[in-house]
């Protein structure tokens, strides 16, 4: 049985569209790799103005930059990103969702990250909040790789790591809280 989701779920190319579809119901968009074209943003744009969109692409740099992208371009409260992890989605010398397994996909979505502006105001993280939890500055990158890999953030420097947590509406308590089930 298949699992089912009630979103578009937006891939980076074919391969991911066929290795998601042997054992997820849902919709899925490519935007063939890092050619994310204008067409595409227009056509998920107006997507999203009632329907509900997963952003999954690769754990590499043009996936992020491909996500980035997207969630500034949308802007849009019906965007969530799932997120998987790279050491568990490497095959043949290959970094991809097409390479991950159907485990780490079924829990990156099931830990889906909606990103909002409005959650900004509920948060009182600082940077210097993170020097001080030890999620940045000088050796923070091991951590900082641990703990957003345990909660599905995707690889984040300790600035777009702030920026993250802010759009979650994390406060400083709730991040203390967090770390302490880091393995």
């Amino acid at each position: 049985m298949k699992y089912k989701i009630d979103a578009l779920i937006v891939v980076e190319g074919k391969s991911d569209i066929n290795f998601l579809s042997t054992f997820i119901d849902a919709k899925f968009y490519s935007v063939n790799g890092s050619a994310l074209s204008k067409d595409d943003i227009v056509f998920l744009k107006k997507y999203t103005k009632n329907n509900k969109i997963i952003i999954l692409t690769d754990p590499d740099y043009p996936g992020m930059k491909i996500r980035n992208t997207l969630n500034e371009s949308l802007n849009s409260k019906n965007i969530y990103n799932a997120y998987i992890r790279k050491k568990y989605s490497i095959k043949n010398h290959k970094v991809g969702v097409a390479e991950s397994t159907i485990e780490e996909v079924l829990n990156s979505l099931k830990e889906i990250k909606n990103f909002n502006n409005e959650n900004i105001t509920s948060s009182n993280l600082e940077m210097n909040d993170l020097y001080a939890l030890k999620l940045a500055g000088f050796n923070s990158k091991e951590l900082r790789d641990e703990f957003t890999d345990q909660y599905f953030l995707g690889y984040s420097n300790s600035k777009q790591l702030l920026k993250k947590l802010q759009l979650l509406g994390i406060n400083k308590q709730k991040l203390e809280e967090m770390l302490k089930n880091v393995k």
